[in-house]
C-alpha cells in the first residue's frame, strides 16, 4: 500500500479525522451535570459579565487557539480550496496538542475579500486565547495579519511567515558560531520573495544582519531598485530591493556567506555553491525537494558547509513544529496581547541555546541513534526533545513580560514545573525530588564512571545543581569523552589504576575478613571492581550515595553494597520500588527487584520502606497488600501472608492507612473499594501496592508500564543503611540523573 493510500485509511478510520472534543471535568452524576450546565453554570457567567478576565479562570479560552485558513496556499498543494484544507488544519491542531498541550478549533472560512476575512476572525476573539493563521496566500496574508494584530487583543501569528523565520534564525545563530563569523558582517542571499522569505529576511534584521547585506531574488532575478521603480515588486518585498550589479541568483550567490532558499527545488547548482564565501551556510528549505540536495552541497566544497533543509531525512531540519506550539504556550500562559518581535527573538535564542546542550538518549533513539552533538550537522534541536517546551515557552513568557505585552505575571522559577506537569505526571512528581536535591546537593559516586552515559549524567547533575558526582574509572578516558562530547564540565575522578587504594582496601578487609576475605583479595576488589570501591567510599563517608548497574545485571550489582553497606539498623531487608505515573494518579509498586518469596515480616517491612519513599515525593501513602483474594475470600498459606503483613502494620500503629489482602482492582478502583468493602481501612484507592512475591511485582509493573502507558521511575532501592540505587541495564541519562536526585534526598534525610 502506498503512502497516499495509508494516509487515506488513516484519516478514514472511525472516527473520521484526527481530533475530538472531550470533557475535562467529571460528568458521571446529576450533580456534576448541574455544575457543568444549568443551574450551576450561571455563577461563573455572572462573574465573567462583571470582569471578562474571569473567562481565563472559568473557561478553556486561555488554552484554546483558533487555526484559521482559507485554503489559498496550502503547503505543497497550493490553492486547493477551503474544504480541502481541513485535514491540514486538523493536523496543525494535533501538533499543538502533542507538543504543547494546547487545544485547537480549526476554522476554515471562505471570505470574499480581505475585509471579510478580517471581520470574521476578529469577531471570534471572545472564543480564543490566540489565533494561528495558516496557509493564506501572499500578499493578502501580510495585510490580514497586520490588521488582525491591530484589531484583536490576543496573539495573532501567521506561522507560514514567522515559523520558518524563527527556526532558521536559531539555526543561523548557531551556524555562524560554528564557522566563526559575525551576524553584522555576513552577506545573505535569498532565493524566494514570498511571505516566508520576506518575513525571514525581516527577522534576520532583528537578529543583527545589516539591511544592505541582504540580496533577495524571485523567479525573475534579483530584486533591484530598478525593478521596484518599474512597479514589478509588491509592497512587502520591495523593501529588500537593492542597488546591486547582480541580476541572477547565480550572480547574487557569488561571495555570499549565507544562502536562504524558500523557492523551488533544484534551482541551485554545485557551481553556485562553490562560488560562495569560505565556510558557507546553506538553508535550502524548499519542500519536498530543496534548492540543492544535501550531498551535492557538501560535495561542492572542501571546507566546512553548514547545510539545513526542510526534510527530516537530513541533518538540521528546519521544522516549524519547533516554534509555533511553544511560542503560543508561552504567550497564552502570560496572557499576552500579541506575539511581538522580542518574543520571536527570545524563541530563536532559546532554540539555539538548547542545540548546544547534551542531547537526551530518548531523542537520539527516536532519530535512529544518529549522532546528535552541536556542530555543522546539529545546529537545531529536534522536535521530539521535550526540553523545547520548557526552554522556549519560558523564554517567550519572559520576553512577553519584559516587553510589556503580558497581562499575567508568571513566576518563572515555578513555570517550568507547570510545564512539566503538562508533559507527564512523572515529571511533576520528580520535580519535588529534584527541588529537594538542589537545595542541598550531596556527593554521589558513580561506579561505572567511565561509561559515556554516566559521564553525561554527571555533567547534568553538576550543571543542574542536583549532586556533586564522583566518577570511578580511567581518568584519561573520562576526560577524553568530556572533550569529545563538548561537555562544559570538569569531572571529579577516582581512578583505581592511578590513585592510592590502600585505605579502601584496609576498610573492606576489616568489614569482610571474618566472611572469608583476605587482605590481598580486598586490595584486588577495590582496584578492579568499581561496585566494591563505590560501596567502601560510601561506607567510609567519602561519598554520600552511590549508583551502579548500568552495564551488568541487578543481583551482582546489588551484592557489593549489601555486603559492605548493608541494611539500616532497624531493617532486615532491602527492596526495589517503581513509581508509576499515570495521567490522574501515581502508584508505588514493591517489591519488583529483590525479594523472591517474601514472608509476612518481609512484606510488612517493605511496605513501611515504600510508604517512607512515597513521602519523599510529597505523597501521603495508602498501602494495599495485593493477592488474588479479597479480605479472606480465599484462605491458604499464600493469601495469609499479605493478610498477616497488613495486620502487623496496623498493630504497630503506623501513621498511614493500610489494608489487605485484596485484589488489584479492589485496591485501585474506588467504586469497588468503598462500594463493596466499606469496612476497609482505605477510604480512597491505594497508591502503595505491595505484591505477594517478586514474580508478581515484576510482571505487574511491566504490564502497567506498557499497557497502561505509565511513566516509570526506578527501581529505587529502599531499606539500605546508606543511599544506594541500582539502575537498570541500558537506562538513559535522564534515568540516571533522576535516581541520583532520589539518592541525594535519601542522603539529606540520613
Amino acid at each position: 500500500m502506498s503512502l497516499d493510500d495509508d494516509a487515506r485509511e488513516y484519516h478514514r478510520e472511525e472516527p473520521p479525522g484526527k481530533i475530538e472534543i472531550s470533557t475535562t471535568k467529571s460528568t458521571s452524576t446529576q450533580r456534576d451535570l448541574s455544575l457543568a450546565y444549568s443551574p450551576g453554570v450561571a455563577a461563573p457567567c455572572r462573574d465573567i459579565a462583571e470582569d471578562p478576565e474571569y473567562a481565563y479562570e472559568y473557561t478553556a479560552k486561555g488554552n484554546l487557539v483558533g487555526v484559521v485558513s482559507d485554503g489559498s496556499a496550502v503547503l505543497g498543494l497550493g490553492d486547493i480550496g477551503v474544504q480541502a484544507s481541513k485535514p491540514v488544519m486538523e493536523g496543525k491542531g494535533v501538533l499543538f496538542k502533542r507538543f504543547a498541550d494546547i487545544d485547537v478549533f480549526d476554522v476554515e472560512i471562505e471570505p470574499e475579500d480581505v475585509d471579510e476575512f478580517v471581520n470574521i476572525v476578529s469577531a471570534m476573539e471572545p472564543t480564543f486565547g490566540g489565533i494561528n493563521l495558516e496557509d493564506i496566500k501572499a500578499p493578502e496574508c501580510f495585510e490580514i495579519e497586520s490588521r488582525l494584530r491591530d484589531e484583536m487583543d490576543i496573539p495573532v501569528f501567521h506561522d507560514d511567515q514567522h515559523g520558518t523565520a524563527i527556526i532558521s534564525g536559531a539555526a543561523l545563530l548557531n551556524a555562524l558560531d560554528v564557522v566563526d563569523k559575525e551576524m553584522d558582517e555576513v552577506r545573505v542571499t535569498f532565493a524566494g520573495a514570498g511571505a516566508a522569505a520576506t518575513a525571514t529576511a525581516r527577522f534576520y534584521l532583528s537578529l543583527g544582519v545589516r539591511p544592505n547585506n541582504i540580496v533577495m531574488c524571485d523567479i525573475d532575478g534579483v530584486l533591484t531598485d530598478e525593478r521596484r521603480e518599474a512597479g514589478e515588486l509588491n509592497a512587502q518585498n520591495s523593501e529588500f530591493a537593492r542597488d546591486v550589479e547582480a541580476d541572477t541568483l547565480a550572480e547574487a550567490m557569488e561571495g555570499a556567506d549565507v544562502f536562504v532558499g524558500l523557492s523551488a527545488g533544484g534551482i541551485v547548482s554545485r557551481e553556485m555553491v562553490a562560488s560562495m564565501a569560505e565556510d558557507p551556510i546553506l538553508f535550502a528549505m524548499a519542500n519536498p525537494d530543496p534548492e540543492i540536495g544535501y550531498e551535492a552541497a557538501k560535495e561542492a566544497r572542501d571546507d566546512t558547509v553548514v547545510m539545513a533543509t526542510g526534510r527530516s531525512d537530513y541533518p538540521n531540519q528546519v521544522n516549524n513544529v519547533l516554534g509555533f506550539p511553544f511560542i503560543f504556550r508561552g504567550a497564552l500562559d502570560a496572557r499576552a496581547t500579541e506575539i511581538n518581535e522580542e518574543m520571536k527573538v527570545a524563541a530563536a535564542e532559546a532554540l539555539a541555546e538548547l542545540a548546544r546542550k547534551d542531547v537526551p538518549d530518548a531523542v537520539v533513539k527516536a532519530y535512529g541513534d544518529q549522532p546528535l552533538q552541536f556542530g555543522p550537522e546539529y545546529v537545531i534541536p529536534k522536535p521530539l526533545d521535550t526540553r523545547v517546551l520548557f526552554d522556549v515557552s519560558a523564554a517567550v513568557a519572559r520576553a512577553a513580560m519584559e516587553s510589556g505585552v503580558a497581562r499575567q505575571e508568571i513566576d518563572l522559577d515555578t513555570y517550568r514545573e507547570r510545564l512539566e506537569a503538562r508533559v507527564g505526571k512523572s515529571l511533576e512528581m520528580l520535580r519535588v525530588v529534584l527541588n529537594k536535591a538542589q537545595s542541598d546537593p550531596k556527593r554521589v559516586v558513580l561506579a561505572e564512571g567511565d561509561h559515556e552515559k554516566m559521564i553525561r549524567a554527571a555533567a547534568r547533575m553538576r550543571t543542574e545543581g542536583i549532586a556533586e558526582p564522583l566518577l570511578i574509572g580511567d581518568r584519561d578516558r573520562i576526560e577524553s569523552v568530556v572533550a569529545e562530547r563538548g561537555l562544559d564540565f570538569a569531572p571529579d575522578v577516582v581512578d583505581p589504576s592511578a590513585d592510592a587504594m590502600d585505605e579502601y582496601a584496609d576498610r573492606l578487609y576489616r568489614k569482610r575478613r571474618r566472611k572469608g576475605l583476605t587482605r590481598r583479595e580486598a586490595a584486588e576488589l577495590v582496584s578492579t571492581d568499581p561496585d566494591y570501591l563505590a560501596s567502601v567510599m560510601v561506607d567510609a563517608g567519602d561519598a554520600d550515595a552511590m549508583l551502579t548497574g548500568l552495564t551488568h545485571h541487578y543481583p551482582p550489582a546489588l551484592r557489593p553494597p549489601l555486603q559492605v553497606i548493608g541494611t539500616k539498623p532497624d531493617a532486615n531487608y532491602a527492596a526495589g520500588v517503581y513509581m508509576l505515573a499515570f495521567p490522574d494518579r501515581v502508584v508505588f509498586c514493591a517489591d519488583a527487584t529483590v525479594n523472591r518469596d517474601p514472608s509476612a515480616d518481609v512484606l510488612a517491612e517493605v511496605a513501611q520502606h515504600t510508604a517512607d519513599l512515597a513521602r519523599r515525593f510529597n505523597v501521603d501513602p495508602r498501602v494495599a497488600f495485593l493477592s488474588y483474594s479479597d479480605f479472606g475470600s480465599v484462605d491458604n498459606e499464600g493469601t495469609r501472608k499479605p493478610r498477616d503483613a497488613a495486620r502487623m502494620l496496623r498493630s504497630a500503629n503506623v501513621d498511614f492507612p493500610v489494608d489487605g489482602e485484596m485484589q488489584a482492582d479492589t485496591a485501585v478502583v474506588e467504586d469497588i473499594l468503598t462500594g463493596t468493602y466499606e469496612f476497609s481501612e482505605l477510604d480512597r484507592p491505594a497508591n502503595v501496592l505491595v505484591f505477594p512475591n517478586l514474580e508478581a511485582g515484576n510482571v505487574a509493573y511491566k504490564l502497567l508500564q506498557r499497557l497502561g502507558d505509565a511513566e516509570a521511575v526506578g527501581p529505587m532501592l529502599v531499606g539500605m543503611d546508606e543511599p544506594v540505587h541500582v539502575i537498570q541495564r541500558g537506562d538513559e541519562v535522564k534515568d540516571i540523573v533522576n535516581l541520583a536526585a532520589v539518592a541525594v534526598v535519601d542522603a539529606q534525610e540520613e
